[in-house]
């Protein structure tokens, strides 16, 4: 299959390379076309550009540009925010239309679409097909930090963004990039506010590409790369963890468990099937490397009544693992895209979409990774080799001849009574699954222009249905698995005889389980109004009505959102600005008399360049500033329904008469509380939009302050004791309104565009730092410094070290553990509020989880241009978060699998330089605890990617079918750079991280 898959990728290459190249003519000719939008405005600053005769032309304020190129040559015709226009240079060539999906310099923002020059409140976005021309990607999201200042994954530090795609709630996964024309991120509250009660966390609109009145264009992108693991985890072999177990032993006073013949006959590796040494991360297990394909074909097209854009596209991934059913292990997706639109008449269009996604994923019926954190090495051989099995022995070449599973002929399963499956041999024989997602996606829409009626009067609506399945159907096989028992016979090793457990078995039979569906229904509808007045007063309004509902197995009640929203916007000749968003809401979260709220915000802008005092600067060419504020109530933080209501059980505490009958009383679980009221969202922000030195430097900021309050609490601290009882078991305590959330922090978003010489250099930088505090807490610790109150939301809590306890000495004068018996070698900590105790109460502050991101994420992308190749990179930088090294690869005790970190352990000998604890065959609860000792640092450097282009000139490709060629190399998840890139870059209990080299091909035709 792999080889079938190279050979299908070769002939691409071959087919998209051109045979011979065209003769070009000679004849000059001169052209002057008017260049007009599909409305018929004139478009200023549109570039013409002829390839074949190295010329280019920018039109003028009457979208006239004037060029003098060969004739039949191929010129290309582009502006911000238009699709690119491909055609032949005629004599007759007088008006150039452009079409676009997003028109001009429009941006999709809620329910509307607004020039960008226009944006306040908190919006950023990325026109994808830019990204895509130097950055090939096949995640919406990927890198995106790098693009967009205030994203660090999340917006503004809240989690649970709303995902629209295509104005429709929907997973960010089934679209592809290649089908996206623009994702725009809402991050203010002013510009959530119309989408209601879900939005309050922020918005993320994907809306995806559509088509343009011209000739058919058919774009075919074809990929192929492979993934290679960057690091796993490291444990000892047999002989050395023996060795250290048996250390282990003797710290806890008791007697070594492994002799010193063990050690060595484990550790010298002359026969690994008697004295196994197993290493899961073997090439003997897993390859170097293993292979991805994809491809996209997108054709569109129309004209001025009908318009249609079609994505086909495919994917297909192997995995590292490279043995037994693993080995067919593999990813495999295939998408398509329709979308239509009509213009029915002069006053009513209408849009259809339509999408499917289909994902398998075949996979074997273990848990690989997680098997090899925790199955020691000397514990069993895998594999048992036929050849050693001794000729006499009957019972266990019986054994052979009725096996299932005699591996490559060579092979019988190892095992141990305590080991009867293990990870490799459910690769080898327990069966394979499949996982299956199908997803079906359904958008129609009618828009009607009302200008009839009012003038600047319009409607639109939209219906949204998505529906989402997914199964996974597996065959599940029994297997029996052997425990040699070996002797030496004339100095050579053979087994003696083989104990057998379990029984080969298969049913044969299909089982079919975690069947899952979801169900999205989405409705729309609203009127527009839009209308200057002299050319000075630019009036617009929206009324809408909005909402969605969501079923999903499994949960009872569906996820729904509903809200009536109203719009004004006011500016005057784009240099004073006033804007009123506000949602009338409604949820069944809360009780009926407090089911429904309004949201409003407010937003104010000010041009300072169109001033007279600063119109005339040869520096600023742009200077706005703007000021946004609002209160948004919201039901995203409410964990269920009906937390307003009492709870009462039948299963309380027993009770009897002097019959004898037990009985149950009725007890008390939660009180009422009807007087429940939405959370909100109260922020105010401040925006800055600037571009300097004729657009060299443009650069978009913003600060913002957002509390979150009346956050739901069921708290006994804010209420009498005795609403709580200990038996029989009671509590009358109401969630009520309390908690406060805040968050601050500023994010901006810089690129600066110049030219040096025949090199066009393009540089982006874009950040977020937040922070993030416990503004209201009702809490009763008695030592203040455990008040969560004030203390950031991602904080790590634990204990602060001081060292390692040298001696009996030290431990008899330092305060008393209460944590369970100490030794020398383990972990002292420092008694916080001096009672001569260590435990709970002297957990202390240690620093930043960046559970919504890290503190301060920033990102960088360069490009540089050099006439047909272009170099892109890009890096992404995260500081200010901590970790804690708290899974079984640090915490190493009782009879866990030892990793290279015990080897800096503490002894007699190393207590100067030690950097781990003793090590312990009991449970090590006062060393394995959070801790500073345990913290480390997250903050890290990632060149993210690598991508060098080249396109074929039109000198190559002549006036063939094939208008455009291009092919790409990249490397992605490159490097990663940080005081703990070791640790940040390696998976324990998963598969590696890994990274990605990809070689691809554009071709336009």
């Amino acid at each position: 299959m792999k080889y079938i898959k190279s050979i299908v990728v070769f002939c691409v290459v071959v087919v998209a390379i051109p045979f011979q190249l065209f003769a070009q003519g000679t004849l000059k000719i001169t052209l002057a076309p008017v260049i007009k939008s599909n409305i018929g405005e004139t478009i200023k600053g549109a570039i013409v550009t002829s390839e074949e005769d190295g010329v280019s032309a920018v039109s003028d304020s009457l979208g006239v540009a004037k060029i003098e190129v060969s004739s039949n040559a191929y010129i290309s015709v582009s502006a911000a925010g238009y699709e690119t226009k491909l055609l032949l240079a005629t004599p007759n060539l007088e008006d150039i239309i452009l079409f676009a999906n997003l028109e001009g310099n429009q941006v999709n923002v809620a329910f509307q679409s607004k020039d960008k020059n226009d944006l306040m409140g908190g919006v950023s976005y990325v026109n994808m097909p830019e990204i895509l021309r130097d950055n090939y990607i096949t995640y919406p999201l990927e890198n995106m930090e790098a693009f967009v200042g205030g994203f660090n994954g999340n917006l503004w530090g809240n989690t649970s963004a709303l995902v629209l795609i295509d104005g429709v709630p929907r997973d960010l996964g089934s679209v592809h990039p290649t089908e996206i024309a623009q994702i725009s991120f809402l991050k203010g509250v002013s510009a959530v506010a119309l989408y209601g009660s879900k939005a309050a966390k922020g918005v993320i609109m994907v809306t995806t590409k559509r088509g343009v009145a011209n000739s058919q264009n058919i774009t075919l992108r074809t990929n192929a790369g492979v993934n290679t693991p960057k690091r796993y985890p490291q444990y000892l072999g047999s002989g050395e963890y023996m060795s250290l177990y048996n250390e282990a032993r003797t710290n806890d006073g008791l007697s070594p468990l492994y002799s010193n013949e063990d050690i060595f006959n484990h550790s010298s590796g002359e026969n690994i099937y008697r004295y196994p040494n197993t290493d899961y991360y073997s090439p003997e297990y897993l390859q170097e490397a293993y292979a991805k394909y994809d491809g996209n074909l997108e054709i569109s097209g129309g004209n001025e009544t009908a318009r249609y854009y079609t994505n086909v596209g495919f994917m297909t991934e192997g995995t590292v693992m490279d043995f037994g059913q693993a080995a067919q292990n593999a990813n495999e997706r295939f998408n398509v895209r329709g979308n239509i639109d009509l213009n029915l008449n002069e006053f009513i269009s209408a849009k259809v979409d339509a999408s499917a996604i289909f994902y398998n994923s075949n996979g074997v019926n273990t848990d690989y990774w997680g098997g090899s954190t925790t199955l020691r090495p000397f514990r069993f051989t895998p594999l048992i080799p036929l050849d050693f099995i001794n000729e006499g022995d009957a019972a266990s070449l019986g054994f052979v001849a009725t096996s299932d599973h005699v591996i490559d002929g060579k092979f019988l399963l190892g095992g141990t009574q305590l080991d009867q499956t293990n990870p490799i041999a459910d690769i080898y024989a327990g069966g394979s699954n499949k996982f299956t997602s199908r997803q079906f996606q359904f958008n129609a829409g009618v828009d009607a222009d009302l200008r009839n009626v009012i003038e600047g009067l319009s409607f639109s609506s939209l219906f949204g249905l998505n529906y989402s399945t997914s199964y996974n159907l597996s065959f599940d096989n029994d297997y029996a698995v052997y425990q040699p028992t070996w002797t030496n016979y004339n100095g050579d090793d053979e087994i003696a005889s083989l104990t057998k457990y379990g029984q080969d078995a298969s049913s044969r039979t299909q089982n079919i389980n975690n069947n899952w569906f979801r169900q999205t229904v989405s409705f729309s509808a609203q009127l527009n109004y839009q209308r200057s007045f002299k050319g000075k007063h630019n009036v617009s309004a929206m009324l809408l009505a909005n909402g969605y509902q969501i079923a999903e197995s499994s949960i009872y009640h569906k996820t729904s959102n509903a809200n009536l929203g109203l719009y004004l916007g006011y500016n005057y000749q784009q240099k004073y600005y006033a804007e009123f968003s506000g949602a009338f809401i409604h949820s069944a979260m809360l009780a009926k008399q407090n089911r429904q709220a309004f949201s409003p915000t407010m937003t104010l802008g000010w041009r300072m360049s169109e001033e007279g005092f600063l119109s005339s600067s040869s520096v600023i060419d742009n200077l706005r500033i703007s000021v946004s504020a609002g209160i948004l109530n919201t039901d995203l933080d409410i964990s269920n329904y009906y937390l307003y209501e009492a709870i009462y059980t039948d299963e309380g505490s027993w009770y009897e008469w002097k019959d004898g009958l037990n009985n149950t009383g009725t007890d008390v679980r939660r009180g009422e509380n009807p007087n429940l009221k939405f959370p909100k969202r109260e922020e105010i922000s401040l925006e800055l939009d600037a571009s300097l030195f004729d657009n060299l430097l443009t650069l978009n900021g913003s600060v913002f302050t957002s509390k979150m309050t009346g956050l739901f609490v069921q708290n006994s601290v804010l209420y009498p004791s005795y609403f709580v009882t200990g038996w029989p078991i009671s509590s009358w305590i109401p969630f009520v309104n309390y908690n406060n959330d805040l968050r601050k922090g500023a994010d901006f978003q810089l690129n600066l565009n110049k030219r040096v010489g025949e090199v066009e250099w393009s540089l982006g930088v874009s950040g977020l730092y937040y922070t993030t505090e416990a503004a209201r807490r009702s809490e009763n610790f008695e030592d203040s410094y455990q008040n969560r109150q004030g203390m950031p939301l991602d904080a790590i809590w634990g204990l602060q070290s001081n060292g390692f306890f040298t001696g009996m000495d030290d431990i008899e004068n330092s305060p008393s553990q209460a944590f369970g018996e100490v030794r020398p070698g383990d972990i002292k900590y420092i008694d916080q509020n001096n009672d001569g105790i260590i435990n709970a109460q002297d957990e202390v502050y240690l620093g930043r989880g960046g559970w919504s991101g890290a503190p301060l994420t920033m990102g960088l992308n360069l490009t540089a241009r050099f006439r047909n190749f272009t170099f892109f990179a890009l890096g992404t930088m995260r500081s200010g978060a901590y970790a804690m090294k708290n899974n079984d690869y640090f915490w190493a005790n009782a009879d866990d699998k030892y990793s290279i970190e015990v080897r800096d352990r503490w002894t007699e000998e190393t207590q100067n330089t030690a950097t781990f604890p003793r090590l312990t065959t009991l449970n090590g609860a006062n060393n394995f605890r959070n801790s500073d000792f345990w913290l480390y640092s997250t903050n890290r450097f990632d060149l993210a990617k690598v991508q060098v282009s080249y396109s074929f000139p039109k000198t190559i490709l002549g006036n063939g079918f094939i208008k455009e060629l291009g092919t790409y190399i990249s490397g992605s998840n490159l490097l990663t750079i940080g005081p703990n890139s070791e640790l940040l870059e390696m998976n324990i209990g998963s598969a590696p991280q890994t990274r990605f080299y990809n070689f691809g091909i554009r071709a336009q035709f």
